[in-house]
């Protein structure tokens, strides 16, 4: 294993990828930081057997060799806490889920996670801290910035450029050479036919 790695966020999103990282096996989840945890969710880790360590101060306290991942769902929220991370000088987790495909020619960046699933073809770049969730998909020469959230089941076709902060939600869909600019929303079941400006929430088919 290449040492510990702590979850930040202990919700279902968090908990999700602490699995994910079980499953890839470079790590054992260290335990989980966050600095609101529902009741529930405490007794869910206490189930999966993985202690709850307290608020995010409590990164200040750890080794120089710990690593994190952000187990945050929401695109703005995930780009917040980031920063609040990074503050403690600890460095992101890129985590790829075994079953998950990645192709030739194709750039992570530190904090990418990568759910079972998830297919990323050639010549695709992902920036920082984006998740591609459950069985989503990005084609050939695509571009994805910081923050993105693939939803399960997504598509992004080949030759898109996804900005910073895109939240692409369950079923979506990006047709070929398009662009959703920088913290725009696309609906569930959503099929975007032509660009879509940043900070924008569209949805339906084809995507309004």
């Amino acid at each position: 294993m290449d040492g510990a790695l702590v979850v930040v966020g202990c919700g279902g999103h968090g908990r999700e990828i602490a699995g994910l990282v079980r499953a890839e096996g470079r790590w054992e989840p260290a335990g989980f930081v966050d600095d609101g945890p529902a009741p529930d969710n405490l007794a869910r880790l206490a189930r999966l057997g993985i202690p709850f360590l307290g608020g995010l101060d409590r990164l200040a306290r750890t080794g120089p060799d710990t690593r994190y991942v952000l187990g945050i769902g929401d695109p703005r929220v995930r780009r917040a806490v980031a920063a609040r991370v990074d503050a403690h000088g600890l460095r992101p987790a890129t985590v790829v889920h075994p079953a998950a495909t990645v192709g030739a020619e194709v750039d992570l960046a530190e904090g990418v996670v990568l759910f079972a699933g998830a297919r990323v073809t050639t010549n695709v770049t992902l920036g920082r801290h984006t998740h591609l969730n459950q069985n989503a998909t990005v084609g050939h020469d695509s571009v994805l910035g910081a923050y993105v959230t693939v939803g399960p089941l997504a598509a992004v076709s080949g030759t898109c450029r996804i900005g910073d902060g895109v939240l692409i939600g369950t079923t979506a869909a990006v047709l070929q050479g398009l662009t959703v600019g920088a913290d725009a929303t696309v609906g569930a079941g959503a099929c975007v036919t032509r660009d879509v400006p940043p900070g924008v929430v569209v949805k339906g088919v084809p995507a309004r």
